[in-house]
């Protein structure tokens, strides 16, 4: 036979169990708005029943059930839906990073406006046709001049700043890099918390979301790969064991070398992302504990590598980048323009060589004797200028072709300086041609990270109220499972009286 008190068992067990859910429900209540927080729930399992299974001679024909245990408190989370999310943050810290550069870019040329190169350009040739309708004009002169001089500050203006925005995005990688860093960490020494509590068969739940949230956090900065090292033999099933990351590449597949940031195993340890910088604030390498990549072979998209090919890169020897190639093709531009406008005024003549006085001098300051093997003076845009002769006397200006008076021939070639076509901007393309295709590349660009983001960002966000929906906390259904297990807390309080009650007739009122 059962025992006498079996029924009290059973009751107590069901409050035990129904309490338990409860204290859940309200954990889950209180941390509502914790960010990175996964609702948990209480698994019921019935207790074995009585008799066994195992004993030949049952006492009851079948078996009776003995209650109701809390099994396991669980996290509802679905790892796919994590790993998805992981690899569209990496996707749109990679595009935001890139928009944002871009984005900044066009402020700083700002074309098509009335302020920029372009324009300020057309007034410098339109100045140009004017001096050669009035050569001897010297209004038209010191306009020309005026429009000269703007023309270089221009140059300069653009860049000089594009230089500051390489610092500043050198700056962003640096506190980038740093937040990696201190990341990794944070999810090792969790790592080491969880390898201290999982042996002695607890479930560390809000440790597992801490570091879930921190892994979230990281994959925004580097693609990544999470793979759970096995628990302990003597681990509750439900354990997570602790987390190996490594850096994968957009299609998912390791790096060469493989490249670990956090190792798992029993006596695993973490490594740090070092960004390395040579000349003029390039990139030359990353390095991720003892393996070393090149920019073009860290393929592992994400916030950094977005920055620092928006900052600016060495391949091959080259710089790249969005701020470098820009600044490339505007030294590109200033030589190419300057050189070919001096080439003109120097041919001329000018009112002072016409009356017996010097040679005409350049009209701008820069020295070809500097320029690279592709023909280029590296910085040239950023320190262009007019010559000191310019600048003195307007009547070192070379108008004429001739002598003659009234001949402004040399104003006007100087002015089809534009449409000329010239070598260093590629086969039979002008300056107005070059400087088109550079602003149309860069609106090209912007227009495909802008689109890029909000692709990636939509995707996100998508996969991020999947994810809600799974694993926050709804105070709705919260408070539904609390009125359930309060009226089962009720039922098993009432039940432990029912029972009180017939024991109370058997040892106190039987035989009187």
């Amino acid at each position: 036979m059962t025992s006498t008190f079996h029924g009290l068992e059973v009751a107590k067990r069901g409050l035990f169990t129904q309490q338990s859910a409860l204290y859940t429900t309200g954990h889950n209540i209180a941390n509502a708005n914790t960010e990175g927080y996964t609702r948990q729930r209480v698994n019921f399992e019935q207790t074995g029943p009585y008799p066994a299974a195992s004993r030949n001679r049952p006492q009851i024909p079948g078996q009776m059930g003995s209650g109701v245990q809390a099994g396991s408190i669980e996290r509802v989370r679905v790892d796919f839906l994590d790993n998805q999310y992981r690899g569209e943050a990496s996707k749109t810290g990679y595009y935001d990073s890139r928009k944002s550069a871009l984005t900044r870019l066009e402020s700083v040329m700002n074309e098509p406006s009335e302020d920029g190169l372009s324009s300020t350009m057309d007034r410098f040739w339109g100045s140009l046709q004017d001096l050669s309708v009035n050569p001897e004009d010297s209004g038209a002169r010191s306009v020309v001049r005026q429009r000269g001089q703007a023309v270089a500050e221009t140059f300069n203006y653009l860049s000089n700043t594009l230089q500051t925005l390489k610092k500043d995005v050198q700056a962003e990688v640096g506190v980038t890099e740093k937040e990696i860093n201190s990341v990794v960490s944070q999810i090792h020494n969790i790592n080491q918390q969880i390898g201290e509590v999982e042996p002695h068969g607890m479930v560390p739940n809000d440790l597992y979301d801490e570091r879930d949230r921190l892994i979230d956090q990281l994959s925004e900065h580097v693609n990544i790969q999470v793979n759970y090292e096995d628990s302990y033999a003597s681990a509750d099933p439900m354990a997570m064991g602790k987390a190996t990351i490594s850096l994968v590449n957009q299609d998912g597949q390791p790096l060469d070398p493989p490249a670990t940031l956090v190792d798992g195993a029993e006596d695993g340890g973490f490594t740090t992302i070092d960004v390395t910088y040579g000349d003029n604030n390039l990139a030359t390498g990353i390095t991720v504990g003892n393996s070393d990549y090149s920019v073009d072979e860290f393929p592992s998209q994400g916030k950094l590598k977005g920055l620092i090919e928006s900052g600016g890169y060495v391949q091959d020897g080259e710089g790249k980048g969005t701020y470098e190639t820009m600044i490339s093709d505007l030294d590109r531009m200033a030589t190419g323009f300057a050189d070919a406008f001096n080439t003109v005024h120097q041919g001329g003549e000018s009112l002072n060589s016409m009356n017996g006085g010097t040679a005409v001098p350049k009209f701008f300051d820069i020295d070809m004797g500097q320029a690279n093997e592709d023909g280029v003076i590296e910085g040239v845009a950023g320190t262009i200028d007019l010559t000191n002769k310019i600048k003195l006397d307007k009547d070192n200006i070379a108008a004429a072709v001739t002598t003659d008076a009234g001949n402004g021939e040399n104003a006007a070639n100087l002015a089809d300086v534009q449409n000329d076509s010239n070598a260093l901007f590629g086969e039979e393309a002008s300056f107005t041609g070059f400087y088109e295709s550079v602003i149309g590349t860069m609106a090209v660009e912007t227009q495909e990270a802008e689109r890029m983001s909000k692709n990636a960002g939509t995707l996100k966000a998508s996969v991020s109220e999947q994810r809600q929906s799974v694993s926050s906390v709804s105070l709705d259904e919260e408070m539904s499972n609390m009125i359930k297990y309060q009226h089962a807390y009720n039922a098993a309080a009432r039940n432990i009286t029912v029972i009180d009650e017939m024991l109370d007739t058997i040892i106190n009122r039987m035989g009187v």
